[in-house]
């Protein structure tokens, strides 16, 4: 782990965020399969509470751990059997997944999931915010490489043979912009985009690169786009940063 995730494990944010998803666990399950598990932070925590944990990911974790197992695998195209894990467990993933692989991630996530699953995502994120422009192919990137924004009719629509068991938020903010501030900032080139985002482009793949240097021009329509999301802002009620749900697989 390096110094600046660790820095970002350690934040209070970070923590409330893991400790309300860790709360949501129900006692007593066997197993668990944590998608996406990148450094398995979660993995462990969940294997704190769970005997078996599987951590799945692109590419296959490094934990050491007795409790966890380290797998190479595809969200869409689970290799496990129908109801193989007592719980599925999937935060900070469905929000980068485009187009049909939402649909057929979480139709995956609901065939290996025995009893529950659990998910955590941004709440109501505008993606217009924080965009960045692609020094290679040009094209204007959401935040974060996060390609879905969510509410809860959407996230539970993804999972039609479910309940919904428990529900909880977590953090506060309002950071929302609107089309015209949206098209300075993307004539100003961006400058304010996250640029160090790991995800790279969501048309070329490569790196989005450091923002080229800014024209008077550009320098200008910057102020003006900051300034007409500053007088948007007066106007706007703040909403969570993150919704966190424990659903149930319906047995009727």
């Amino acid at each position: 782990m390096s110094e600046d995730l660790s820095v970002y494990r350690n934040s209070a944010a970070e923590q409330r965020r893991t400790g309300d998803l860790m709360a949501l666990i129900p006692p007593g399950l066997r197993s668990a399969l944590d998608i996406g598990a990148r450094d398995g932070y979660l993995s462990r925590m969940l294997a704190e509470r769970i005997p078996r944990v599987v951590a799945l990911d692109l590419e296959r974790p490094q934990v050491e751990h007795a409790g966890i197992e380290c797998v190479q695998g595809d969200a869409t195209a689970l290799a496990y059997g129908n109801g193989a894990f007592d719980l599925v467990f999937c935060a900070e993933v469905l929000e980068h997944l485009p187009g049909d692989l939402l649909d057929r991630a979480c139709a995956e996530l609901a065939r290996v999931a025995g009893q529950y699953v659990v998910i955590g995502v941004p709440y109501k994120q505008d993606l217009r915010t924080d965009r960045s422009t692609c020094q290679q192919c040009g094209t204007k990137n959401p935040p974060w490489g996060h390609v879905n924004s969510f509410d809860e009719r959407r996230l539970l629509a993804l999972f039609p043979g479910y309940a919904l068991v428990q529900h909880s938020f977590v953090g506060l903010g309002s950071k929302q912009t609107n089309a015209l501030s949206c098209l300075l900032m993307d004539l100003a080139g961006n400058p304010y985009g996250t640029y160090v985002q790991k995800e790279g482009c969501v048309a070329c793949g490569k790196q989005l690169g450091t923002p080229a240097p800014r024209t008077i021009a550009q320098r200008c329509l910057t102020r003006a786009a900051v300034l007409t999301q500053k007088l948007q802002g007066l106007f706007l009620t703040r909403h969570p940063n993150w919704i966190h749900v424990l659903l149930k697989k319906n047995t009727g």
